[in-house]
Order: C-alpha cells, then structure tokens, then sequence
C-alpha cells in the first residue's frame, strides 16, 4: 500500500501532539515502583513512614551528612493524576516545605533541616489525609491522624 506525503505529514503531527500532551499530562511523577530513597536522593535513608489508607504510604527519611529530613508521599498503584501531597515542619526552628498537586505516582521530596529537631509530617492521596506530630522525638509521645474527605 502506498502512502502519499500529505497522509504521513498529518500522521507526524498527530503523533508529535498526542506525545506533547501525553507529557504534559503526567506532572512530577516518576515510574512504578519507586521508593522514598529514589524520591528523596542520595544518602537519604526511610526512618518513619504511615499508610495513607490502602491507597500508599509516607515516608520520612533522614540524610544524616546534611542534617535534613525528606518526606514522599507515593502511592501503591501508580494512574490517572489525583491530588496528593506531601509536607514537613520543625516546630523549633518553624521551618516547612510542602508539595501539593496532581500527581500520577509520587507527591515530594519536601526538605527541612531536622538534626536534632522533632518533626510534624504527612501527605494525602486523593481525600485520604495522614498527619504525624511529635515525630522522632525523646521527649514527646508520637500522635497519628487519619482522616477521610
């Protein structure tokens, strides 16, 4: 069968669009199966995490070299974009980061310096929301919260 010129021009193009899209459609995500160290970077090693429901978990590491804590928020199933987040914060030194939108398998890295530091950290994957205060921290008992909507 032959094919005339005009018939592959429109073909390239469509192809160059449905990709173009394609790419801005899957925001921040990286593929299936990644973990919090992936997410985080070198040197950085899991040390607490909570299940976001059934949907994934959160993790918070730690890079003891540079004294600062990552969370990632990564879901069990990676698809079609939803809302997730993931955020940390040093009550002491007030510092935050925080990471929100739609996101197709991981919301993160969010930063803070925590060498010696309690720290309050969480995410959320869709309307499931997981909260933990009193992290990692001698001094005060950890508190857990999961809410749904």
């Amino acid at each position: 069968m032959r094919i005339t010129r005009p018939v592959l021009s429109v073909t390239a193009v469509a192809a160059l669009a449905l990709g173009s899209a394609t790419a801005l459609a899957a925001p921040a995500s990286a593929a299936p199966n990644t973990t919090a160290e992936k997410v985080c970077g070198s040197g950085y090693k899991t040390v607490n995490s909570a299940a976001v429901g059934s949907r994934g978990t959160v993790y918070l590491t730690y890079n003891a070299a540079n004294g600062k804590n990552c969370v990632a928020t990564i879901r069990s199933t990676p698809g079609t974009a939803t809302d997730m987040s993931a955020w940390i914060y040093v009550p002491d030194t007030e510092a935050y980061d925080e990471d929100y939108g739609r996101y197709t398998s991981y919301a993160g890295p969010t930063y803070v310096y925590g060498k010696a530091h309690c720290v309050d950290w969480g995410g959320s994957i869709g309307n499931v929301t997981v909260n933990v205060t009193g992290s990692n921290c001698a001094k005060l008992k950890e508190s857990r919260t999961t809410t749904t909507g």
